[in-house]
C-alpha cells in the first residue's frame, strides 16, 4: 500500500485539493479539485464537470507529470497544520471502468512516486516542530 492509515483517514476527511499540471509552454498551472482514493486501484482519481475540456485534464494527456496536495489548518489556537502532497504520474482517462466515482465519466488518475506529510500522525505537535514523513512509492 502507498499510503498509511493516518494518511487515508486524512484524504477521506477532506473534501478538497490542487492539482499542479505542466503546460504545453513549459508553464505550471494549479487547479483546486474535488478528489476520491480509489482503493482498487490505490491511486487518487479526480473528476469534475467537463473535465475531458479542461486545460487540466489535455496537460496530464500531454505530459503525465503531476504534484497534488490536500493541507489544511484544524487549529489557530494553538496553531496546527496538516499536509500530504503526492508527486507522481497521471493519466487522463476517458471512460475508466473502475473509477472511484463509480462512473465511467473522464477522470485524472494519480499514480503516486513520492508521498509527503507531515502533522497527521502529530497532531498536538507544534507546526515548526512537525516531523515530515516522505518516502518514494515502489
Amino acid at each position: 500500500m502507498s499510503f498509511s492509515e493516518s494518511e487515508l483517514a486524512y484524504l477521506a476527511g477532506q473534501q478538497l485539493g490542487r492539482l499542479a499540471t505542466l503546460r504545453p509552454d513549459g508553464t505550471l498551472q494549479n487547479s483546486p479539485v474535488g478528489f476520491r482514493y480509489n482503493a482498487g486501484t490505490g491511486t487518487i482519481d479526480i473528476a469534475g464537470f467537463h473535465m475531458a475540456n479542461s486545460r487540466k485534464y489535455r496537460n496530464v494527456a500531454a505530459n503525465g507529470q503531476v504534484a497534488f496536495v490536500v493541507d489544511d489548518v484544524p487549529s489557530t489556537n494553538p496553531w496546527r497544520v496538516r499536509c500530504l502532497e503526492i508527486r507522481g504520474t497521471a493519466e487522463a482517462l476517458d471512460a475508466p471502468a473502475d473509477s472511484g466515482y463509480g462512473t465511467p465519466a473522464p477522470i485524472i488518475r494519480i499514480r503516486p512516486r513520492r508521498i509527503l506529510s507531515f502533522g497527521l500522525e502529530e497532531p498536538d505537535t507544534d507546526a515548526h516542530s512537525l516531523t515530515m514523513n516522505s518516502r518514494t512509492v515502489a
